[in-house]
């Protein structure tokens, strides 16, 4: 009798191919010196209205990100956006700054980095390669604040929130660390997501 598909996908049997794809996976990841990943079934992704609610409602980059709300999908598109992949990565990061500003001078450099990963995933085949950054887009140091002026279209990426995913509730289905902060000299975990197939 055949096996039965679960959502997680965890039952799912595994083809040659599926498996050769994801040793190459693992060597462009190793290349790029990102070595704290774990792959996802992106239907386990946590999308929700109160995501979006703490954008519009709490964000001091709210209408000031051109990768931001309001220059995003509805919550309905980025729920369907997800559920159009069947493989995710997603990348662990900790670091503690001494001041909030230190955290996008990080995170631009971090992201800068993720983006030739993404690309380098995308020429191996995985044509639905798209990067979720862990901070807001900060590529250029002064944003338009539209999308229609962004400056660098190719590189703007949105954030897992952005697109209304509950981070918190999806990465600790990892067995991720993640918690809020009360102060800056306590280490951060921040999380990118690569989407691939």
């Amino acid at each position: 009798m055949p096996q039965k598909s679960t959502r997680s996908g965890s039952a799912r049997r595994k083809s040659p191919a599926y498996k050769s794809g994801l040793k190459d996976l693992k060597g462009l990841f190793s290349k790029h010196g990102f070595s704290d990943y774990r792959f996802l079934d992106p239907s386990e992704i946590v999308v929700a209205e109160w995501v979006r609610m703490k954008c519009l409602y709490g964000c001091w980059e709210y209408g000031k990100n051109a990768a931001c709300p309001p220059n995003a999908p509805s919550v309905a598109e980025c729920a369907r956006f997800f559920r159009e992949y069947k493989r995710a990565a997603v990348f662990h990061f900790s670091k503690t700054v001494e001041r909030p500003e230190d955290r996008h001078a990080w995170g631009r450099k971090v992201n800068l980095e993720l983006l030739k990963l993404e690309e380098d995933v995308f020429k191996a085949g995985f044509v639905k390669a798209f990067l979720l950054f862990f901070d807001s887009c900060n590529i250029c140091l002064e944003c338009s604040g539209a999308r229609t002026a962004c400056k660098e279209p190719k590189l703007s990426r949105p954030t897992p929130d952005a697109l209304a995913m509950d981070v918190y509730s999806t990465v600790r289905k990892l067995g991720y660390p993640i918690n809020v902060l009360s102060d800056y000299d306590q280490e951060m975990n921040r999380y990118a997501f690569l989407l691939i197939e």
